[in-house]
């Protein structure tokens, strides 16, 4: 299963792929032109040339997921990239992926607490 833990790293791959590829062509596509291990905890999120439809690729310690989501209508919000990849909290990624514009996610810092002494 993809998500519920504030540790999760979403990595989202700059350009469009060709949306034939499986897990095999998507592991390759992180290792070798990202640079990145397919089978960390990362999820790596892929989208269509339309824009309208995402790939997310995951190794949850047993295996490596691949889920597929299409949007009936409209498209998803990508973020002008100029190079390399993109990096999403959990709950930017449960926007992004319900459909909704997660740049308006408005996020409050909240400093580290300090040791009391």
């Amino acid at each position: 299963m993809i998500g519920g833990h504030s540790d999760l790293k979403v990595v989202l791959v700059a350009g469009p792929i060709d949306f034939r590829a499986g897990i095999n062509r998507l592991a390759s596509l992180v290792a070798n032109e990202l640079g990145r291990d397919p089978y960390s905890n990362d999820v790596f999120v892929f989208r269509s040339k339309r824009m309208d439809r995402l790939k997310l690729l995951h190794f949850d310690g047993s295996g490596t997921v691949m889920v597929t989501k299409w949007l009936e209508a409209g498209k998803f919000f990508w973020p002008p990239v100029t190079g390399g990849v993109i990096k999403l909290t959990s709950a930017q990624m449960t926007l992004l992926l319900g459909g909704m514009d997660w740049r308006r996610l408005e996020e409050n810092p909240v400093k580290k607490p300090q040791m009391a002494g």
